[in-house]
């Protein structure tokens, strides 16, 4: 889960971006008699009472953007509506506590809330756990995208792509928990390494490819291809993570939300659409080129018109160092018109690059990534991880854990988090231009 350290707002196409009121508004409602009304009906008459409760705690500035008074808003907020509107997607679960579950580490600090490292003691586990507030979900208009996230992780299952193991929610937040993946994600090892060969990249980019090419299928468009976002397992083999900004695309559909992580981004989808499910393509060819020359073929811009303008202009022209079948693998990747660009699974499987490889599932994952393997022990391996941050449980203080998780560990333990750690900073809201990153695996958007 190393990539959801930058989990990023978004809102899909056409969505008003008004706040509350705005979400409530597309539904119909006003704020907030009709709050109470939102209770599915099906409810059990215990569910009901057990809904029944003390009202969350909801921040000034977003009873400011429901436009009501703080004092009216708690008086008349509904629990079972604070629920209902997550349902059915996010189960409410009376969790057991810290007796079944307990806080090893944390992980990273996502845009929403913690990722949290936690051990399920009952089946002796481990697990990562994003913990997302819902009063912050609410407040960003992603209460959509969030269950889009969830729903798209259950219908996939596929050797190269991260699982979802669970997701529910508590009063006040939203859990949604994956495998832990200890050895980290591939951009640590990229530092650690600088670039790799061409005989590693191109186990990577057979699995990536087989990735891709099983979502798309799928309908499903990633939006978010990166090095932060591809987990490793012990054997080095990756693993597609973080859902956050996917979407669902009919045959034949559109996107049109400037999305991802600038560097990465398909000149169609910086330009604001239309796009489809080659936008990912040209995202593998980005991450693919850098793998291999240790650098990026342009660095990024601090808005996304400038990054457009670059992108338009920059030639792609693939170094003299690169065999004749990786440059014109990574040639058809980068091409700047979609109609013409390499976007199938079947057509990447016949590159000459992948010459006397096999493409079967099971073959690929037999042979562990020796040069992942050695990496590992490295002690540099947790410094880079960290990206230049320093842990401290500053980020746990005050955290409600709705009675689900134990008290956080020691920061003696915290460190053991290793490789599996990275920041990312909240990104601005949804106004133009976007701001500066401060990280180089920040992502940006803008809607349009």
């Amino acid at each position: 889960m190393g990539a959801d350290g930058s989990k990023t707002r978004t809102r899909s196409e056409g969505e008003d971006s008004s706040g509350w009121r705005g979400f409530f508004s597309s539904m119909g409602l006003s704020i907030p008699a009709t709050l109470c009304r939102l209770a599915p009906p099906g409810l059990h008459l215990n569910q009901r009472r057990m809904l029944r409760g003390k009202a969350p705690d909801i921040p000034e500035h977003v009873l400011r953007l429901a436009g009501v008074g703080p004092d009216k808003l708690r008086a008349e907020w509904s629990f079972p509506a604070f629920i209902a509107m997550f349902l059915p997607e996010f189960p409410h679960k009376v969790v057991p506590g810290h007796e079944h579950f307990q806080v090893l580490s944390y992980i990273a600090k996502g845009s929403f809330g913690p990722i949290l490292k936690v051990k399920d003691k009952a089946r002796q586990k481990t697990y990562a756990v994003k913990v997302i507030p819902k009063a912050e979900i609410l407040r960003l208009g992603v209460l959509e995208q969030s269950k889009e996230e969830v729903i798209i992780q259950r219908q996939v299952h596929h050797p190269f792509v991260h699982d979802l193991q669970d997701c529910w929610q508590t009063q006040r937040h939203i859990y949604i928990m994956c495998d832990y993946c200890s050895t980290g994600d591939l951009y640590t090892y990229w530092q650690m390494i600088g670039q790799f060969t061409e005989d590693t990249v191109r186990v990577f980019a057979a699995e990536l490819g087989c990735a891709l090419g099983f979502l798309h299928d799928f309908g499903i468009i990633h939006r978010d291809v990166k090095m932060e976002n591809i987990l490793l397992t012990d054997n080095g083999h990756l693993r597609l993570a973080d859902f956050g900004l996917s979407r669902r695309l009919e045959r034949g559909g559109r996107a049109f939300t400037i999305c991802g992580t600038i560097q990465y981004m398909a000149p169609e989808v910086l330009s604001g659409g239309p796009y489809n499910h080659a936008a990912d393509w040209w995202s593998l060819g980005i991450l693919l080129f850098s793998l291999v020359t240790g650098k990026f073929p342009m660095p990024p811009e601090s808005d996304h018109c400038s990054m457009l303008r670059k992108v338009r202009s920059f030639p792609y022209e693939m170094p003299l160092s690169f065999s004749p079948p990786l440059a014109l693998l990574i040639t058809e990747l980068l091409c700047k018109s979609p109609s013409r660009r390499l976007r199938t699974l079947e057509r990447f499987k016949r590159q000459t690059f992948f010459f006397g490889m096999t493409f079967d599932l099971t073959l690929l994952q037999r042979q562990p990534v020796e040069v992942i393997l050695e990496l590992r022990e490295r002690p540099d391996r947790a410094a880079k991880a960290r990206r230049g941050f320093t842990l401290s449980l500053q980020p746990l203080k005050g955290f409600d854990y709705d009675s689900f998780l134990s008290p956080p560990a020691t920061p003696e333990t915290l460190l053991e988090a290793g490789a599996h750690i990275h920041s990312a900073a909240p990104l601005p809201g949804p106004a133009l231009p976007l701001q500066p990153a401060q990280d180089k695996g920040q992502r940006w958007e803008v809607f349009v």
